[in-house]
């Protein structure tokens, strides 16, 4: 299967993918991947679902290429911007770009909160969530909010996307650990 990726309005993404897809279920698939977050509000935390690349969404299609009258209803379609990297000339997303969307489709519609701990240097170690496997793409760690920005090349630009993660084991010292046993915090 290709993928195109398509520009929307950013907020938009869903209500694009959902006209489209009414209109041709079958010959175009339309595919928003999201992640969800930890944010609070009203003194309450709570998980949100946001697109992982605001602004895109990726087109799926069975055949080879995408032809003139699919791309007419793509284009006819409100809240559509432009095809990358050209609306001229759409391209398919190469394979790189591919197995990113292959890894954060693997989690199913939504990228869910990573579990992760810390080593003994406060090195972030990812045990299992769509974090596993980016981890040298981390380029920073907010331990507050329970987030992790990451760098992701796509399409041939670069994104900072932050997704959420849950502390299930974290070693610090406690007091009077003098010989270097560490106690475990829950």
């Amino acid at each position: 299967m290709n993928y195109y990726a398509v520009q929307v309005w950013t907020g938009k993404e869903d209500e694009f993918a959902d006209r489209l897809a009414s209109a041709h279920a079958a010959a175009l698939k339309p595919l928003v991947p999201k992640r969800a977050v930890m944010v609070r509000r009203k003194k309450k935390n709570c998980h949100e679902e946001k697109p992982l690349f605001p602004g895109y969404v990726f087109l799926g299609i069975d055949s080879d290429e995408l032809g003139n009258d699919q791309r007419w209803h793509v284009r006819a379609t409100k809240f559509f911007l432009r095809f990358l990297p050209t609306t001229i000339d759409p391209l398919p997303v190469k394979e790189q770009d591919r197995r990113l969307l292959a890894h954060f489709m693997s989690f199913g519609k939504v990228a869910d909160i990573s579990k992760v701990t810390f080593d003994d240097y406060d090195r972030i170690v990812v045990v299992e969530g769509p974090l596993k496997g980016l981890e040298g793409k981390i380029i920073k760690v907010n331990v507050r909010k329970r987030r992790a920005k990451i760098r992701l090349d796509m399409c041939e630009n670069s994104f900072l996307i932050d997704l959420g993660f849950e502390i299930i084991d974290r070693a610090v010292k406690g007091p009077g650990d003098s010989d270097g046993q560490q106690a475990r915090e829950s």
